[in-house]
């Protein structure tokens, strides 16, 4: 995110020595994308970040991924994974449950309760969409107070860990890239400000609170990387506590931004999908449906008419209100429909007719598109209904 911050105390000049009070020198770290040649921070230590004093070994769970095969769209029931367990015994993190997966992205759901261990993700960037429950995502530039529809967006390699508050459970729909999340292109200017025909702007994004000194001796991390055959899961133990930043500033650091904030684009006729497009990252995009006035010409049918996309598997998360096009399959708070390419998708039988003269749409769902065939992990082979697939062939009446 090309939008300047600093934070905390900082040296007037870069790379220069910087000092603390006791005449130590601070640690400069530069945090930096695609080799010194985009957005970066630079993060002042009082510890050196490289110090580590043992390494193991961090098994992280079943990563498998089955085909889609036979090619069919699914319905997969996400409440029903964490269905009856205590939820207050996982955390953010190692309680994940892989639902689906490719090369490029995964999508992973958790219900929790427990604060997580202190975790970096060394493959991609992670945009976590929070559907319920409270909490703070603690990091190494500073704290984020989170709650219902924000997005958390979390820099590759950002160490922090997930503090839900205590009350309810933290229900979190967590999309983990293999590159990096940010706003669409199109919505910026060559120098990275967000533009007037945006459906949001820098107004709407929550930054980091300023660093925190914790105190610590052998901090345990958690890393997820690249390793032989696709993931691997290393623990470094640090001899101090990795939230030591006196100061930092630059254009990479983790934001949050509330859906709410989101301003719908709506036409006389119904729009397509990329209007509700709120982020991207390499062969996939992030859109969200919220809540808006729908198509006003006379003659518009407001829900989305029956498409195909060749290129594209198609994945929505129903988080919130009454999702029009989907009356009569089954799919309420909690779902997922999958709609993969070479499959022909749209209303459920009678939504088409039904939605005609309809004003306002009160929905709210998170669409991921990929530009790969997703697999189905473990989750999403556990909360599959096996129904959906026959759904269309239903009469009106039936549905």
């Amino acid at each position: 995110m090309a939008h300047y911050q600093r934070s905390g105390t900082v040296p007037p000049k870069r790379h220069t020595q910087f000092r603390g009070d006791d005449g130590r020198l601070r640690y400069e770290e530069l945090m930096g994308e695609e080799g010194f040649s985009s957005d970066s921070s630079l993060l002042y230590h009082r510890h050196i970040p490289s110090a580590v004093v043992e390494a193991r070994t961090w098994d992280l769970g079943d990563q498998a991924t089955m085909p889609n095969h036979p090619l069919i769209p699914r319905h997969l029931k996400l409440h029903e994974l964490f269905a009856g367990q205590e939820w207050k015994s996982f955390d953010a993190v190692t309680g994940r449950r892989l639902v689906l997966g490719n090369a490029d992205v995964r999508i992973s759901y958790v219900v929790c309760g427990e604060t997580s261990s202190l975790y970096r993700n060394a493959v991609g960037d992670e945009c976590v969409y929070v559907e319920a429950g409270s909490g703070t995502v603690e990091t190494v530039f500073g704290d984020l107070e989170v709650g219902p529809g924000d997005y958390v967006i979390l820099p590759r390699a950002t160490t922090h860990r997930w503090v839900p508050g205590e009350q309810q459970p933290l229900r979190l729909y967590v999309i983990e890239a293999n590159s990096h999340i940010g706003p669409p292109k199109r919505y910026l200017s060559r120098y990275g400000q967000l533009l007037e025909h945006a459906p949001y702007c820098e107004r709407d994004l929550r930054v980091p609170t300023e660093p925190r000194i914790v105190e610590g001796e052998n901090v345990e991390v958690l890393i997820k990387h690249r390793g032989p055959g696709g993931l691997a899961g290393t623990v470094h133990v640090l001899p101090h506590h990795p939230f030591d930043v006196v100061g930092w500033d630059g254009c990479l650091y983790p934001y949050a931004f509330n859906v709410s904030d989101f301003e719908p684009i709506t036409g006389r006729v119904h729009q397509p999908p990329p209007v509700h497009q709120v982020f991207e990252g390499t062969n996939f995009v992030i859109c969200n449906f919220v809540p808006r006035k729908v198509d006003y010409h006379p003659l518009s049918i407001p829900v989305p008419y029956y498409h195909s996309n060749v290129d594209s598997d198609e994945v929505m998360f129903y988080c919130g209100g009454d999702y029009e096009a989907r009356k009569g399959a089954g799919i309420g708070q909690g779902s997922i429909s999958l709609h993969p390419g070479g499959y022909p998708h749209g209303p459920q039988p009678g939504a088409y007719e039904n939605s005609i003269g309809a004003e306002f749409f009160d929905e709210l769902a998170v669409m991921v598109d990929t530009f790969r065939p997703l697999e189905l992990g473990e989750g999403g082979r556990a909360s599959d209904d096996g129904e959906y697939v026959y759904t269309w062939a239903r009469t009106a009446e039936d549905s």
